[in-house]
C-alpha cells in the first residue's frame, strides 16, 4: 500500500520525467515519436521506480530500450527538478494496457453474435 507521499511523489516524477523525455532527450532515433508514461511506481524507500511507457505505433520495445540507455542523463536531469531522498534507479517497461484493449475491442467487433429474437411469450410478460 503507497502512502499519500509516495503519491505525491510518483505525481511529481512521471511530471518531469514527461518533460525531460520530451525537452531535453535529444536522442534521435526517439524524436518524433508519441511517448506516453502511463505510470510511475517508486519503492517505499524512493531507491526504486519502475516506469511505464507506451508508444503509438509498434515500436515500444526499441523505445523503451533507448530510454534505459539514456537513464543516467534522464536520472541527473530528475534529481536536478525535483528534491528525492535518492536519486532512484529507473526501470522503463513497455506497457501493454492500450494494446490489449484495442486488441479485445477489435476481437469483440469481429464477432458474429445474432440479434436475439423476441417471442410471443416475452411479449405477454
Amino acid at each position: 500500500m503507497s502512502s499519500v507521499r509516495q503519491e505525491r511523489a510518483n505525481s511529481e516524477i512521471i511530471d518531469a520525467l514527461s518533460y525531460i523525455i520530451r525537452e531535453k532527450v535529444n536522442d534521435p532515433r526517439i524524436k518524433g515519436e508519441i511517448i506516453t508514461l502511463t505510470y510511475v511506481k517508486t519503492s517505499p524507500d524512493f531507491r526504486y521506480c519502475k516506469v511505464g511507457v507506451s508508444v503509438l505505433g509498434n515500436r515500444s520495445s526499441f523505445v523503451v530500450s533507448v530510454l534505459k540507455k539514456c537513464e543516467g542523463f534522464i536520472k541527473r536531469e530528475l534529481i536536478n527538478m525535483i528534491k528525492l531522498p535518492y536519486a532512484p534507479k529507473l526501470d522503463f517497461t513497455v506497457d501493454l494496457g492500450e494494446q490489449n484493449s484495442e486488441r479485445i475491442n477489435e476481437i469483440l467487433k469481429n464477432l458474429d453474435i445474432p440479434a436475439e429474437e423476441t417471442s410471443s411469450e416475452d411479449e405477454d410478460i
